[in-house]
């Protein structure tokens, strides 16, 4: 992995990891769902839940004990029973063809202020892409710095996508009577690196095994998340404190910034970057 300051100059350091591809691995899971009796209803949406009840755009009920939200951090379930704000990052991205790295390389500075900008090796290309906080964008846009970012960079645009991260942490709670939130609806999503999937299924696994629970043997819900905290609260925790102090640093200018990483701090950086404490001690 390569930490890249705004002179180009990255740290490097040792990481073991997989990049997936996304449409593959999402494909996967749909089919192993379905293989396990999972029902699609695809181009329907859900104008909210009542009781037991999940009520559908078209009139039609579906009926369920436990009522899970795992549609993203616009979940229609959280927007209806949760009133939590989570800071949402917008990021925009492209799947671009050629050679651009032989790493995964995350950019820090004013080219995506108060987030980063990335480059992801990909088998056949690279996956490009730019977060920002709009509050430090000095009211430039998102598809400004993402142009110039991707201006960098050679080759055939194969796919765009944007969406948004939410970067504030886990909400309070998990559960409000017999709804539960998982993945990004629940704010899984690690601030200081803003990594969702691998916490996103870890707490997919606990949520399930919770509501097995909870249907046979009759345990509270609230289990899920009394199992995620002693799973991953630490790591949640280390991440959020590590974004606070990071915002607070990515103000700087990029000379300061240039400054700020060098082979003294990389320790610390990486710790960051890695959801650890930071100082040890902290």
């Amino acid at each position: 992995m390569h930490i890249v300051p705004p002179n180009g100059k990255p740290l490097i350091f040792e990481f073991g990891g997989l990049v997936l591809d996304r449409v593959a691995h999402d494909k996967a899971l749909v089919e192993l769902a379905a293989s396990k009796g999972a029902k699609f209803l695809l181009g329907n949406r859900v104008e909210g839940v009542k009781g037991n009840s999940v009520l559908l755009e078209d009139g039609r009920k579906l009926e369920g004990r436990v009522i899970v939200g795992a549609g993203g951090n616009n979940d229609p379930i959280r927007r209806q029973f949760w009133n939590e704000d989570s800071m949402n990052i917008p990021v925009k991205f492209i799947l671009m063809s050629g050679n651009h790295t032989d790493a995964v390389e995350l950019h820090f500075g004013s080219m995506a202020p108060g987030g980063y900008a990335w480059v992801f090796p990909k088998e056949s290309g690279s996956n490009i892409g730019v977060g920002i906080q709009r509050s430090m964008s000095l009211g430039k846009s998102l598809n400004r710095y993402s142009e110039e970012f991707f201006s960098r960079f050679k080759g055939d645009i194969l796919f765009s996508g944007a969406g948004s991260l939410p970067m504030s942490g886990t909400i309070e709670n998990f559960v409000k009577g017999n709804c539960v939130l998982v993945g990004d609806a629940a704010g899984m999503v690690l601030p200081s690196n803003g990594a969702g999937i691998t916490i996103a299924m870890i707490g997919g696994r606990i949520a399930g095994l919770s509501i097995v629970r909870h249907l046979k043997e009759g345990s509270p819900l609230e289990e899920y998340q009394l199992h995620w905290e002693r799973q991953m609260g630490r790591v949640m925790r280390n991440s959020m404190r590590s974004f606070k102090i990071g915002s607070l640093i990515f103000r700087l200018p990029d000379w300061l910034l240039n400054i700020a990483f060098n082979r003294f701090t990389r320790g610390i950086i990486w710790r960051a970057v890695t959801c650890r404490r930071m100082f040890w001690i902290i």
